[in-house]
């Protein structure tokens, strides 16, 4: 690694935010260590095989000027023993990072943390902004708002400086979860009952994460050691419409079928999928002005977002 560049260690590089903000990264002049799990035999790789609190992270946070820690537990059931995963890895295992790399120097940490801190659905109520009381649904949105607490309690008492970036459905070649689902349903010409909702929801290019990630490294605060930021793209639409136009950025025509929102809602609760219903029926609308304040714009919009995720796939 060059010595002359600034250093920059990646937690979760080989995962899906991870392989698009590490090219972002060297593109815009950082040399990037990645923490991964096996050894592949990369010159920028560090193996830490798991994340918790007794990680020894000495080797890779030698000559690091910051961090971006993306790895994180997310999808598992709420039985005792995921619970205690939840805990180790997302909020001890994040905490242990930053004390980690306070105590080697590092000047700054990024957090990449969830909208889920602030619920999964504001309906009927203002866009969400980083001053609201959080209402976190879920042990990942749980976990996550306690790792935020610890963060902000670290930075209070410490010099490095810490961003906090809450991000929604985060969309984009090699993306898994909803947009994997609706990606695939659209491609196999299912019929999809949301033809009658009139939400309005949130969505963010891993484009677009990624280059308020680089603004953040770029331009830290001054006079804060700790900030939240709420990310999104300029549009926030609703689901058919986002339906709509992943069908015309995959060239394909949805087809989509009205349902009453409240039918719906009843069916989703029926079979257990109160995620589904707030995550497709339910608004989400974030207010993005203080992301914006920083001098911050989105790279790409969202019809070139989604033709990015998918034309890199096809190939």
């Amino acid at each position: 690694m060059s010595e002359s560049k600034p250093v920059v260690l990646v937690t979760g590089a080989s995962g899906f935010v991870g392989r698009h903000v590490v090219p972002a990264l060297v593109r815009a002049g950082w040399s990037v260590r990645r923490a991964v799990r096996s050894p592949g035999g990369a010159e920028d790789e560090v193996v830490i095989e798991t994340i918790g609190p007794e990680t020894n992270w000495q080797a890779a946070l030698e000559g690091v000027d910051a961090v971006v820690h993306l790895a994180a537990r997310v999808h598992h059931t709420q039985d005792e023993y995921d619970v205690q995963l939840y805990r180790n890895v997302n909020i001890a295992g994040t905490l242990h990072l930053a004390r980690s790399a306070a105590a080697a120097g590092v000047r700054q940490f990024i957090f990449v943390s969830t909208v889920l801190v602030h619920g999964r659905s504001n309906e009927g109520r203002a866009p969400f902004s980083e001053d609201d009381t959080l209402t976190p649904r879920g042990l990942y949105g749980m976990s996550k708002a306690a790792a935020e607490a610890g963060l902000r309690t670290l930075a209070r008492n410490g010099d490095m400086k810490i961003s906090v970036i809450r991000p929604p459905l985060v969309y984009g070649a090699g993306a898994k979860g909803n947009f994997a689902l609706l990606t695939r349903a659209v491609s196999l010409g299912l019929p999809l009952p949301f033809a009658a909702i009139r939400n309005h929801r949130a969505f963010l290019a891993v484009q677009n994460l990624s280059s308020f990630i680089l603004r953040r490294l770029a331009h830290p605060d001054p006079d804060s050691n700790f900030e939240i930021f709420l990310v999104a793209d300029r549009e926030q639409v609703s689901t058919p419409e986002f339906i709509e136009r992943l069908g015309r950025a995959s060239g394909k025509s949805p087809r989509l079928f009205h349902v009453p929102p409240g039918l719906l809602s009843m069916l989703l609760n029926v079979m257990g999928r109160r995620d589904t219903q707030d995550s497709l029926i339910g608004s989400l609308e974030l207010n993005v002005s203080k992301a914006i304040a920083t001098g911050w714009q989105p790279e790409v919009s969202l019809d070139e977002g989604l033709l990015l995720a998918l034309s890199a796939q096809e190939t």
